[in-house]
């Protein structure tokens, strides 16, 4: 891991985005957070984001749709989708990079940080 990694959080919810910020940096992370896509596609975060932790469903632009700008950019960060909505896990486009996880809220810590060390590692 390197402390150089910029992790970034886009969440609707304040309290999910505090606790990601605190774990995240716990670790030794460079941490962004952002309150909604919209805001995290118009600032420098596409570009420096080794790996982007999202919240699916938000207000304007939900988490995959926000992915497929990315994408649509030419951006091929590993995404780690989170949700509070208990279901099938979402579509997701054929060109996604790997890995690309699907944690349902609230979420095993130690398995979200294995994830976010596996992104990192490739």
């Amino acid at each position: 891991m390197s402390s150089t990694a910029v992790v970034s959080v886009v969440d609707d919810d304040e309290s999910v985005r505090t606790a990601l910020d605190s774990l995240l940096r716990s670790h030794g992370y460079t941490v962004r957070i952002y309150p909604n896509a919209q805001t995290f596609l118009a600032s420098t975060g596409p570009q420096d984001t080794r790996c982007l932790i999202s919240d699916i469903q938000m207000p304007g632009m939900s988490g995959i749709q926000m992915y497929d700008e990315l994408l649509a950019r030419g951006i091929k960060v590993p995404v780690i989708f989170i949700t509070g909505y208990q279901g099938s896990p979402p579509r997701v486009s054929a060109n996604a990079p790997q890995p690309v996880a699907y944690f349902p809220k609230p979420f095993p810590c130690g398995e979200l940080m294995a994830c976010i060390k596996e992104a990192l590692s490739r």
